[in-house]
């Protein structure tokens, strides 16, 4: 193999480990990792559910803008469309559960060096229409019709 072949495989895989997976899945991994380890750790649910939503808004204190406001309004708006689903993190990013299934989430564009935001739903979502549905949408901005239609989408999801 010659040096411009090898400089060109080492490039190429660079970011990837051995295992296949990236430095920035193995990150999300690990993160979900610790989540579950203080998951487990016992407190009173209402303790519990504090924890958990300080962990949700630290997360998203540590997001660089424009994901940063995009997670805090998407926060504020499952929380008024849906008080009832509890914020926590799921993969290290905003999650909102009902009876501990991650109903929606919400993933930085950083997080995996994307071009844009997701605000997703997991199958537990009530949002069956058909034989096919959209699972996950991407965010570049947020618009007050945009705040209106994840309101409806996250009170339709979590019904």
């Amino acid at each position: 193999m010659t040096n411009a072949q090898k400089q060109a495989k080492t490039t190429t895989t660079k970011s990837r480990t051995s295992e296949g997976f990236t430095d920035e899945e193995r990150s999300a991994m690990k993160e979900r990792a610790q989540e579950l380890r203080t998951s487990a750790r016992r407190a009173s649910r209402a303790d519990k559910a504090a924890q958990e939503e300080s962990a949700v808004l630290a997360k998203i204190a540590e997001m660089q803008e424009p994901d940063r406001t995009m997670a805090e309004r998407v926060h504020a708006v499952v929380k008024a469309g849906a008080p009832h689903l509890a914020p926590k993190l799921w993969y290290g990013m905003p999650a909102y559960t009902k009876d501990g299934k991650v109903v929606c989430f919400f993933q930085c564009a950083q997080k995996f060096n994307a071009r844009y935001a997701t605000l997703g739903f997991s199958d537990t979502a009530n949002l069956d229409d058909d034989a096919m549905w959209p699972t996950s949408y991407a965010l570049t901005k947020l618009t007050a019709a945009d705040e209106a239609r994840i309101g409806a989408l996250v009170q339709q999801a979590a019904s």
